[in-house]
C-alpha cells in the first residue's frame, strides 16, 4: 500500500507541475507546444539523473525514491521520460535495432492512435 501511495502522491505533484509549466509557457513560441516540450525534455533529463543515481541501489530508501520520483512525479510530469529511459536502456544493452524500432513505432503508433481517437470523437 505504501508503494501505491508514493506513486499516487508523486504522480499528482508531477501532473500539477506540468500543468503550471505548460500554462506559464503557453503561446511563448506561437503554436509550438513549448510547455510540453519543456516538461518532456527536463523530465527526461531528470529521469536519466535519478535512474543513474539509483542504479544498483536496491536497499534503504532507494526504492521509495524511485517510486515517488521516477514512476510517480516524472510519470505525471512528462509524457516522455519513461519512453526515453527505456530507449536509452535498449541502446546501452546493445539493442540498437530495438531502440530504433521503439522510437519509430511508438511515435507513429501514438500519432495514429491520437488521430483515430479524434476521428472517433467527432473531430
Amino acid at each position: 500500500m505504501t508503494k501505491l501511495l508514493l506513486v499516487f502522491a508523486g504522480g499528482g505533484l508531477g501532473a500539477t507541475c506540468r500543468f503550471l509549466l505548460t500554462t506559464a509557457l503557453a503561446g511563448k513560441l506561437g503554436n509550438f507546444p513549448l510547455g510540453t516540450f519543456a516538461a518532456n525534455f527536463f523530465g527526461s533529463l531528470l529521469m536519466g539523473l535519478v535512474v543513474g543515481i539509483l542504479a544498483g541501489r536496491v536497499h534503504g530508501g532507494a526504492e521509495s525514491v524511485r517510486l515517488f520520483v521516477a514512476v510517480g512525479f516524472l510519470g505525471g510530469f512528462t509524457t516522455f521520460s519513461t519512453f526515453s529511459a527505456e530507449t536509452i536502456a535498449l541502446i546501452h544493452n546493445g539493442q540498437l535495432f530495438a531502440a530504433i524500432m521503439n522510437v519509430v513505432v511508438s511515435v507513429a503508433a501514438s500519432l495514429t492512435a491520437c488521430a483515430v481517437g479524434l476521428k472517433l470523437g467527432g473531430i
